[in-house]
Order: C-alpha cells, then sequence, then structure tokens
C-alpha cells in the first residue's frame, strides 16, 4: 500500500511560486534575466493539501555560462551603449548564484469555485557572482572603441517579492491545478551594475497544471504550462517578451514517505524584446533542462515534514546563458487528520 496522506504530497508544493527571481546572471530575457525560473515546479504540483499554513525554504544554486549576444547583451545594458552604436560581439560571460528563498503559504479549508484555495508570497536573499570577458568593439561613424579585458563583480542581497495564488481540484486520480503569480520590484537592482539580485520591472505569469498519482501502484506524473507577460523596465525602457515554459516530473514511491523520478523543462520565448540595441535583433530565448529527483516526508513537532532534491543539465540554450542548477526544498505543513487520510485510496473532492 502506497501512503496517500496529504502532507506527504508536499514536498515540491509551496516551490510552485517560491520563484526564485535570483540573479540576473543565470537566465536570459533582459541582457540576462527573466521572471519565470524553469525547474521550480516538479512532481505532485496539482495535489491538494491539509488546510492551514505551510513554509517552504528552497535552496537554490546554479552556474552558467554564455558567448556571442547573450554575453554581450549584459555589457550593453549595464554599460549603456547608444541603440545607434554598432557593436562586435567576441564575449564570454560565466555567473554563479546561491540564494535562499523563503515562500510562506495558507491553504483555505472552505471551497472556492469547487476546488481548493492557496496563496502565498515568496522572497529570497542570497549572493550572485558574474563575470564578462573578451573583446567589445564599438562603431560609431569614424569613431571605433575597443575594450578588451573582464568585468567582474558580486553581489549578496535581497530579491523581489513574488505573490501567487493556486486553486486545486481533484478527481480520483486526475488532479488539476490553476495558478497567477507576479513580481513586485522591490530586490536590490541597479541598471549599471554586474549582477543583481532584483529584476528590475514587474512580470505576471499564468498557467495551469495537470497530476496523475495512482497511490496504490505509487506512480505519479505531472506537467505545469504557463505564459510570462512582462513589464518594461523602467531604468532602462526595456521590455523582455512573453515567455512560454513547460515544467514536467514524473516519479515512483518506493516506500510510503520515499519518492524517485526524474525532472525536465522547457521554455520558449515567443515574442521579441523591444528596447534593446538593434545588434542583438529580437533576442529570443531558449532553453532545455532535465536530471533526477529524490524526495522523503516525515513527521516534526506534530506537523509534516518533507525534504526534496533536484538537479537539472541545461542543454539547447539560444540567447541564454546555461549550465546546471540545483533545488534543495524543506516543507513544513499542517498533518492531515487520519480520517481524511487513508492509505490505499486518493481522497476524492
Amino acid at each position: 500500500m502506497r501512503s496517500n496522506k496529504p502532507e506527504s504530497r508536499v514536498i515540491n508544493y509551496a516551490a510552485v511560486a517560491a520563484l526564485v527571481l535570483c540573479a540576473d546572471v543565470s537566465h536570459a530575457d533582459q541582457g540576462g534575466s527573466s521572471f519565470w525560473f524553469p525547474g521550480q515546479f516538479a512532481s505532485l504540483v496539482a495535489m491538494q493539501q491539509t488546510p492551514g499554513w505551510a513554509l517552504s525554504v528552497i535552496d537554490y544554486h546554479s552556474g552558467v555560462a554564455a558567448a556571442g549576444g547573450a554575453a554581450a547583451a549584459k555589457e550593453i545594458l549595464a554599460g549603456k551603449i547608444p541603440a545607434n552604436v554598432n557593436v562586435n560581439l567576441n564575449l564570454s560571460l560565466s555567473g554563479r548564484a546561491d540564494l535562499v528563498a523563503l515562500a510562506p503559504s495558507y491553504t483555505f479549508a472552505t471551497a472556492v469555485l469547487g476546488g481548493q484555495l492557496v496563496v502565498g508570497m515568496s522572497g529570497q536573499y542570497g549572493r550572485a557572482a558574474t563575470s564578462i570577458a573578451g573583446t567589445l568593439t564599438a562603431i560609431a561613424g569614424p569613431i571605433v572603441v575597443t575594450r578588451t579585458g573582464m568585468l567582474e563583480g558580486s553581489l549578496t542581497s535581497y530579491g523581489d517579492l513574488a505573490p501567487f495564488a493556486q486553486l486545486l481540484w481533484s478527481h480520483g486520480v486526475d488532479n488539476y491545478m490553476a495558478y497567477v503569480t507576479g513580481n513586485v520590484p522591490v530586490g536590490d537592482y541597479d541598471p549599471t551594475r554586474i549582477p543583481n539580485i532584483g529584476l528590475g520591472h514587474g512580470a505576471i505569469d499564468i498557467g495551469g497544471a495537470y497530476t496523475y498519482f495512482d497511490p496504490a501502484a505509487g506512480n505519479e506524473i505531472s506537467g505545469v504550462a504557463g505564459l510570462t507577460y512582462n513589464f518594461r523596465n523602467p531604468d532602462t525602457l526595456y521590455r523582455s517578451g512573453i515567455d512560454f515554459h513547460f515544467d514536467w516530473g514524473a516519479s515512483h514511491y518506493l516506500t510510503k514517505q520515499l519518492f524517485v523520478g526524474i525532472v525536465g523543462y522547457a521554455y520558449q520565448q515567443i515574442t521579441d524584446d523591444s528596447g534593446q540595441n538593434p545588434i542583438l535583433g529580437g533576442f529570443r530565448s531558449r532553453v532545455f533542462g532535465v536530471g533526477p529527483q529524490i524526495g522523503y516526508s516525515f513527521p516534526v513537532a506534530g506537523m509534516q515534514g518533507s525534504l526534496s532534491l533536484r538537479g537539472y543539465g541545461e542543454f539547447g540554450a539560444a540567447n541564454r546563458p546555461s549550465g546546471w542548477n540545483t533545488w534543495l526544498t524543506f516543507t513544513i505543513s499542517p498533518s492531515a487528520p487520519a480520517a481524511i487520510a487513508p492509505t490505499k485510496h486518493p481522497v476524492v473532492k
């Protein structure tokens, strides 16, 4: 028999909107940053939760690299190179982010639109480091300026806030979720600095998810699709295009508390950026990632604790730094009453 306790399924749930809006060295739209971080959704995301308060702590690490336009975009923005200046690109970028995000949330007991409502907020604090090396040649009429060498910097500070809301529905082994979230640009951001923790502009993201979970067999598969609309950065007048993202996970329970599986994501920008230097073109970004995951649930002081670890190796990147990233998530949430925690059949709402 496999456990269907809601608390055993909460392992990745608060990471749903943890939205680790971390250092803009790591991913690209606006010169290296996007609101949506691929990999924040994984397995079990559409499963209903035990009503009450929950808290997730997410430890995020990444290491990335890029060359050509994806590297030059960062220096073009930070150096405020005018749009009428031609730029020859021969640069390489490397970056690392080490962040901790907190995501408190509350699950309501009263049904909303026939589903379960979850609301919360996330934010993060940590360190980002970036270096850009190579040669950048700027040409304006008869004037030619060449810069060779390395720009580098690091920052330890706080990031933006991301409020979120979810609605969850359960029908036997089929589970559904709709969500909305957004970026409140209150984090540490300077348009001339390399790197930043804050994003520098607002954004809104909407999407939906499906989870198939058979507790008797211990098998699960989840997929989450969404779209991000980015607002204009008031400091740079740069607006990132609309992004489409799809995160997925598949897992198998080895015991009532332990599961293993695989995770992955696909990220594709579907409209052009605006306000960028013409040398960059539409600057549509793309990346894919895949890797392993493991999760374990356990009691903690009368509540339910969950710990999960997943890692991604990235490939197929375009106009976007790529490399690797890991997510270590600890969640503490209310324990389900025994009356609503059958061990064989899923809860049907």
